[in-house]
């Protein structure tokens, strides 16, 4: 049929065929089908595809199908992406929707990332932590054995773990290689906190004393506790020192020259807590930059001005009942906006700004739990037989690690949290070194510490 006359009965057989009903149109179609050889069927089979299965990813504008995206799970998309190759690359360079993920595992999101690809990986390796953490596999254990007695005073710092000991050493060790690196004869330890040169610690036998990592020597005696020291604190900056006993006092010092420039009085149980802290919000009491007290006992916590003055007026004091019938525990937390300490009842939050309550939190047969870190996402929580995690945005417990048989102390100086940044969100880097250190009966150092990525 030539080129012309084809077109003309084109035509006519398209008007006719227009006018057909649908089953008409269906029955003629059947019929042209039945009477197609391989070539006509390969080619309606070609032009099906296109015209009823259209990729919208790849049809719709870019800012059209990250909207689209949004809508999906993260496990959804995961599979969405395997596709095809187009797929994969569209989604993955979503970059809104794998953050958005991130946030939602608890992960902290630094915005400067421009790589739309990274995101996604991201992802990828906070889903295998999570994983890890909720069956029971993100954590391993190790000891450090040295000390010959009890030991009670622990104090973690950068990787480096202080430990003071009846057998009257302290020595400070590397996490990391669980090599000692510097061992002095000191007294009996009931508190230590150090840095890079010195030396600090509270003793049963009623005296704080500064000791010199290098050399060993006593650089610096505080006298003046009727009872033994179980806390302190100091700032080099401030030059001051602090400390609370079982007198019920806290003593702030000269931490230079050994010199005492206040008694603060007030407490009616032993002193186990204190710390110095800087302020970061602004209150009827205080502005940020100030330097705060707080000092806790079993039943209170005082919150107090740092001067010089000698009558130094407690600025407030918090506790969960007022006929005393809840005992704090002696876990205190400040970061400078929030206090949070636990009880029998829970976990309670105060606001540094205003002093008030903002929440209670109550988990699980909380009776027995203990606070060891507090976060803006995450809490690190213990027990006579597990270690805990917790997620502060729904207040449950997301992850638990057994704990061997610890030396059980009423004071709470036996155990402590290792690096704590994490517990405002894990970011990749951040869930590494230490997580939990306790002294055994046996008088080595039980460590728990994250394990490396696989």
């Amino acid at each position: 049929m030539e080129k012309k006359d084809f077109e003309a009965w084109l035509d006519n057989i398209s008007i006719a065929f227009l006018s057909l009903t649908d089953l008409q149109k269906n029955e003629t179609l059947d019929h042209l089908i039945s009477l197609s050889g391989a070539v006509q069927l390969r080619h309606l089979s070609n032009n099906l595809e296109i015209l009823l299965k259209r990729d919208f990813l790849k049809l719709l504008p870019l800012e059209l199908s990250f909207y689209l995206l949004k809508w999906l799970d993260p496990q959804t998309l995961l599979t969405c992406c395997l596709v095809s190759k187009q797929w994969n690359k569209v989604i993955s360079a979503c970059t809104e929707v794998w953050q958005t993920a991130c946030k939602n595992l608890g992960w902290q999101i630094d915005d400067s990332v421009q790589d739309p690809l990274h995101w996604k990986k991201v992802y990828l390796k906070a889903i295998l932590r999570m994983k890890q953490l909720k069956d029971h596999e993100a954590f391993e254990t190790s000891s450090l054995i040295g000390h010959s007695a009890r030991v009670y005073a622990l104090y973690y710092k950068d990787g480096l773990l202080c430990t003071g000991s009846d057998d009257l050493s302290a020595k400070l060790w590397d996490v990391s290689t669980g090599q000692c690196i510097y061992g002095i004869q000191t007294h009996t330890c009931a508190a230590v906190k150090f840095d890079e040169q010195k030396l600090v610690t509270g003793s049963f036998d009623n005296t704080v004393a500064c000791w010199e990592w290098s050399s060993g020597a006593k650089t610096q005696h505080f006298r003046g506790h009727t009872g033994a020291v179980f806390s302190v604190d100091y700032n080099d900056e401030l030059d001051i020192l602090v400390s609370g006993s079982a007198d019920f006092t806290v003593k702030v010092w000269a931490l230079s020259t050994g010199t005492c420039l206040n008694t603060l009085t007030g407490h009616t149980e032993w002193v186990t807590k204190v710390v110095l802290q800087k302020c970061k919000v602004k209150s009827l009491m205080h502005s940020p930059g100030d330097y705060i007290l707080l000092s806790a006992d079993k039943y209170e916590i005082k919150i107090w001005p740092i001067g010089r003055e000698i009558n130094c007026k407690c600025l407030r004091t918090l506790s969960v009942s007022e006929d005393r019938s809840i005992s704090l525990q002696p876990r205190l937390h400040f970061d400078g906006k929030y206090i949070v300490c636990s009880s029998a009842l829970g976990l309670y939050q105060w606001d540094f700004a205003s002093y008030d309550i903002l929440r209670v939190i109550k988990p699980p047969d909380f009776s027995n739990v203990s606070l060891l870190g507090f976060g803006e996402i995450f809490a690190l929580l213990f027990d006579n037989r597990y270690l805990y995690i917790m997620d502060l945005r729904t207040e449950k417990l997301i992850s638990r690690w057994p704990l061997p048989e610890y030396r059980k102390s009423k004071r709470g100086s036996s155990f402590l949290a290792g690096e704590i940044s994490w517990l405002n969100g894990l970011n990749g880097q951040n869930d590494t070194g230490l997580v939990f250190a306790t002294s055994m009966p046996d008088h080595s150092i039980h460590l728990v510490l994250w394990k490396e990525h696989g």
